[in-house]
């Protein structure tokens, strides 16, 4: 029996009638399953979905920043503004380009005082720029690095050679101009052979007295330098200058006395020939005679520079009694110059000391060879025991600043050793208060000019320190 829903096939259909109708629906099953091969995923269904896109889309990247690489890319116009840069964009040479943190993306606006403006004025938005990588190789860029080397080499080599050739057509070669000085009698000399013809023409008898002097004038500029001073020992130089303070002419024991105080300055080496030599019994011997007071001038010159720096010298000063000698230099009359500068030598001589003794307690240093000499120097109670507490102080009467000065240096540093001498003299404590009053004025007037560190400021200022000391 049949089911009265379903649809009765015609009564009429016969079985080849319905041979085409499976045949084409088979080839229709075929195709689609041929279709779902071709298009089925290597790793089916045991693929990642996730992966597989990340996959695709790493690979869409790949092949896009390929093409950007072989193609011509997009010119961006940056502004003053900051605007995001999208991928594929090419940023003109001088742009500021940053990273936004936030947003993870390349942003880009122009330098402050953009150089570039003029050259973008005529680009046409959308213009594209070459960046290919591949016009030059790395061995292009080697060649002509070489090349460039070569070619400053060259650039560098022309210009030595020109300016080789400009000093060459400046000056001239020395044997060249030996040659013509010997052709016009000229001889050029070095300073030995200068220092070696002034010597012998001032150590010979057949010199005059003029001749004589002008030869230690010019000897004196030659030993100022430290070189020819200790080449002026080499040939025995020094001690015919020495030997020409014996002179009976005055001018020649100024201008000898000269020599030797340039000679002497911060020399050591000559120092130590000149006192073997004899060079201090002879300075103090025309200090203590009668002699014009030029000479004795730089006769004193001479000693300060012997003395100075220098304590195995002053040792054989106090033994020579050269304290005594500039006692009696200062109470001359008319010799005030020399008074000052005698307290001017004492008062280095003293710091100079004290100088030595704070050095090696600076540096610990208990024994060191120049200490212990100064150590041997007894200057202070040699000047206390010859008088020049009273001395010194007695020199604040002379009317001159300077002077004023240095006798005020020099009295304080006596101060330690001439205390009770200084209580003791009623002139020292008047002069002292005349000088205050008079310093005072003169001070109010630099502070009225605006002067907040005067001359006149720093001398009150060491006179109410000896006041207050002496009170």
């Amino acid at each position: 029996m049949r089911s009265p829903g379903l649809p009765v096939p015609p009564q009429g259909l016969s079985l080849c009638r319905m041979a085409p109708l499976g045949l084409l629906l088979g080839l229709l099953g075929a195709s689609c399953f041929t279709f779902c091969l071709s298009h089925q995923n290597a790793e089916f269904a045991l693929t990642n979905p996730e992966k597989s896109s990340a996959r695709k889309t790493e690979r869409k990247e790949t092949a896009a920043e390929e093409e950007l690489d072989s193609e011509l890319l997009e010119v961006f116009h940056p502004t003053h503004e900051w605007q995001a840069l999208r991928p594929g964009q090419a940023v003109p040479a001088g742009s500021h380009v940053r990273l936004n943190l936030q947003t993870g993306s390349r942003e880009v606006k122009l330098q402050d005082e953009d150089t570039f403006r003029n050259t973008l004025k005529g680009s046409k938005k959308g213009k594209r720029l070459d960046i290919s990588t591949n016009t030059y190789t790395s061995q292009d860029l080697k060649s002509a690095l070489a090349k460039f080397k070569e070619g400053a080499e060259m650039e560098s080599s022309k210009e030595d050679k020109a300016r080789q050739a400009e000093v060459k057509r400046l000056f001239r070669p020395i044997e060249e101009l030996k040659k013509d000085f010997e052709e016009l009698n000229v001889v050029i000399e070095t300073d030995m052979q200068i220092m070696v013809r002034l010597i012998n023409k001032f150590n010979s008898s057949s010199s005059s007295l003029e001749e004589k002097i002008a030869a230690l004038f010019d000897l004196e500029y030659y030993v100022h330098q430290m070189d020819n001073a200790q080449d002026l020992l080499s040939f025995g130089g020094l001690q015919v200058v020495i030997n020409g303070l014996n002179s009976t002419e005055p001018l020649v024991k100024e201008y000898a006395a000269f020599v030797l105080g340039a000679a002497f300055s911060s020399n050591p080496k000559v120092q130590v020939e000149a006192i073997e030599g004899g060079a201090l019994q002879k300075l103090l011997v025309i200090l203590a005679t009668e002699q014009p007071l030029p000479a004795k001038k730089k006769v004193l010159f001479a000693l300060c520079s012997l003395l100075r720096h220098f304590p195995y010298a002053q040792q054989q000063f106090l033994k020579l009694g050269g304290l005594q000698v500039l006692r009696s230099l200062v109470q001359e009359k008319g010799t005030e110059v020399l008074a000052v500068r005698v307290v001017t030598l004492l008062y280095d001589l003293v710091t100079e000391k004290m100088f030595a003794e704070e050095e090696a307690e600076l540096t610990q240093e208990t024994s060191p060879e120049k200490l212990q000499q100064y150590r041997q120097v007894q200057l202070l109670p040699g000047l206390r025991e010859q008088g020049w507490c009273e001395i010194t102080a007695h020199l604040l009467e002379l009317p001159e600043h300077d002077a004023r000065e240095k006798v005020l240096q020099t009295l304080g540093a006596l101060l330690a050793t001439c205390r009770d001498h200084y209580h003791k003299d009623p002139q020292l404590s008047k002069m002292l208060a005349s000088l205050q009053a008079e310093y005072q004025a003169l001070a109010a007037l630099e502070l009225a000019d605006g002067e907040d560190d005067g001359y006149f400021q720093d001398l009150l200022g060491s006179v109410n320190s000896l006041l207050m000391e002496l009170r």
